[in-house]
């Protein structure tokens, strides 16, 4: 998720003092949600399965240890010290440091197209993600009603499908109403998996022994092969690490370290240490060892708390979602969708109907072809361990370029962490056929989407070009020819900021008439995520009452245009929305069989047919349509 809320006005700031309690609650509702529910399923996932080693204390402790140092090692460390390091201005997220990182490149060098490439595919993994976690986490959830009452075992998928659907539902409302309480629930959830924790350990306390990683490397030494395919599990215990930095943008770095420090790591290491002694004195309670933690009495209150927590972290994801695809629609890699702002006060509250509703028919499918959340945990690994490990490389290129890391210091930290990123991916890798081969799937195509849709719009920039008039020959043509000039504005929407916009040419070819006053406008959406007003706005004089204009957006900003020409000094541009009339041209793509390019056929095809169902720009630039007019243009692909 990419946005700053009304906590942090200034997403460089550092919250302290007074406040800091304050933002390190929102901390607990909009970043910890994801990883705080993976006890639910995590551990007791480690010991099932074809690949689960046997229950005995030596292998409980050994699993616990690998554990507490993924969390130590992956979490801490690599995401809480380093990482977050890299913050866009600000934001988080793997589209926001392949932004980073690519800035100042060459534009056709090899080292930008592999950058691009890692993030893109780091992005589209993220997808997948969206749709197996909510899956995940809900249904895991609902199965404790298995442990309540066997017979509400045939209602466990309908239940968790139900729940679902109400959380896609009311997703157009925002988390701005409801965000308030996600913090004390959240609060909530972590005291009492510290609590339960701690109530088994105190009947098992030789459970502690797993601080040492002694009892780690025994592990991978006695269990061989069978302990290297545990990494895979284990590693769902990490899966929420790259939301942390996703979430950076909109709660700050050290609310974010002090949460995690002070209360979610405890909580966290106390459960799974709770869940390894009661294994140790029965392993019969391994099919639904998170539950098993819970007295009889508080069994329902738990089961409806683990389901508030499990739908609070499918919020945060799906929220990241949306936010981006908005990132990606800003930086040209899908089209225009309509994308509604759910807040005035939280700045990137953002609702993606599209999005949203893709996710939740993909989510309701991995219910019903899995119909447990054991299943789902082989889909799940590869998604995120994917993701992290593209994170990693992307963090050797931020060491060297923001950082000024000398070589050896980044390659020293990059191969330290590649070494865990490798094992959790190496691990998982041996799931694609029982499931993790999903995310992959989808990764693939909304990689090729974005790819094929990024390309189309540069073929189309690239065919504008070829066919544009200077703006120096129009204006002698227009000295020359001297058309009725009318009252008014005329703002000519262009995609590049060279030539005569098509849609001018073709407007002053059939009408003979000019406004007494031109804008050629270009929107551009820049490598950060937000630009300030000051910034924004760029005007030059061309002659003949003709300027250009170059609105500058960053990739978490909302493009509205008349707000940006309100900024505009009234004593050089007359705008008035009144007598203000906008040219947009509406490209009609006709895709060749027999033309060749860079692009296949079938890309074209699927170029072409994105085209025309994507959004309007009045509605994406907050263009009112009754001052818009649209001009037909005719391009073959």
């Amino acid at each position: 998720m990419m946005h700053n809320s009304s906590l942090d006005n200034d997403p460089n700031s550092t919250k302290q003092g007074k406040q800091l309690p304050r933002y390190v609650l929102a901390a607990l509702g909009i970043v910890f949600g994801d990883i705080g529910t993976s006890p639910l399923y995590a551990f007791r996932e480690c010991f099932l399965g074809i690949h689960g080693p046997q229950i005995n204390t030596a292998n409980i402790l050994g699993v616990l240890s690998i554990i507490i140092w993924a969390l130590l090692l992956v979490i801490s460390l690599k995401y809480l010290v380093f990482v977050l390091r890299a913050d866009n201005r600000g934001e988080g997220g793997i589209l926001a440091l392949m932004a980073l990182v690519v800035r100042g490149e060459k534009e056709n060098s090899r080292r930008k197209l592999v950058i691009v490439l890692l993030g893109l595919f780091g992005a589209a993994l993220l997808y997948g993600d969206s749709m197996i976690t909510p899956a995940i986490s809900v249904l895991s959830a609902v199965e404790g009603l298995r442990e309540a009452a066997p017979v509400f075992d045939p209602y466990v998928v309908p239940i968790a499908i139900m729940i679902l659907l109400g959380l896609f539902f009311y997703q157009h409302q925002g988390t701005a109403r409801i965000g308030k309480l996600f913090g004390p629930v959240v609060l909530v959830w972590f005291a009492v998996l510290a609590i339960l924790g701690i109530r088994s350990i105190w009947q098992e306390p030789g459970v502690l022994l797993a601080f040492n990683p002694i009892y780690a490397f025994d592990f991978f030494i006695s269990n061989g092969w069978r302990g290297f395919a545990v990494m895979g599990t284990v590693f769902l215990v990490v899966t929420g690490g790259e939301a942390l930095y996703a979430d950076m943008g909109h709660i700050g770095k050290r609310p974010i370290r002090v949460g995690w420090f002070l209360l979610v790591l405890p909580a966290l290491i106390l459960n799974y240490l709770g869940q390894g002694a009661l294994l140790i004195q029965s392993s019969d309670s391994v099919t639904n060892l998170f539950f098993a933690l819970v007295p009889s009495w508080a069994l329902y209150p738990m089961i409806l708390l683990a389901t508030v927590a499990t739908i609070i972290a499918s919020q945060a994801v799906l929220s990241g979602a949306f936010s981006l695809t908005q990132q990606a629609v800003q930086l040209g890699y899908l089209p225009r969708m309509t994308i509604v702002h759910t807040s005035e006060d939280e700045y990137g509250q953002v609702y993606v109907p599209m999005t949203n509703w893709a996710l939740f028919v993909g989510a309701v499918g991995l219910i019903l072809t899995f119909r447990a959340s054991g299943g789902l945990a082989h889909a799940y690994g590869i998604a995120v361990t994917t993701t992290m490990l593209i994170t990693t490389i992307l963090m050797y290129f931020a060491a060297r370029k923001l950082w000024t890391w000398n070589l050896p210091s980044a390659v020293l930290m990059t191969c330290g962490f590649l070494v865990v990123d490798v094992s959790f991916f190496g691990s998982n890798i041996v799931k694609v056929l029982s499931g993790g081969w999903i995310p992959l799937l989808i990764a693939g195509v909304v990689y090729v989407f974005l790819v094929t849709w990024k390309s189309g719009r540069s073929i189309l920039l690239k065919w504008v070009r070829q066919h544009s008039m200077s703006v120096r020959a129009f204006i002698d043509e227009v000295k020359q020819t001297k058309p009725t000039r009318i009252p008014g504005l005329a703002v000519f929407m262009t995609g590049h900021a060279s030539g005569v916009p098509m849609t001018l040419l073709h407007n002053y070819k059939h009408n003979k008439i000019l406004h007494e006053q031109l804008i050629l406008l270009t929107v551009l959406t820049m490598e950060q995520p937000h630009v300030p007003k000051k910034e924004r706005i760029e005007l030059e004089k061309l002659g003949d009452g003709i300027f250009r204009a170059t609105f500058r957006f960053g990739f978490s900003d909302k493009p509205d245009v008349p707000a940006a020409l309100h900024g505009i000094d009234d004593q050089i541009i007359d705008f008035k929305m009144a007598n203000t009339t906008f040219f947009l041209g509406r490209e009609t793509l006709l895709v060749s069989p027999r033309k060749k390019g860079k692009m296949w056929h079938w890309q074209r095809r699927l170029f072409a047919f994105a085209s025309r169902t994507s959004p309007d720009a009045t509605r994406f630039f907050r263009i009112p349509p009754n001052r818009t007019i649209e001009i037909g243009i005719q391009i073959q692909l």
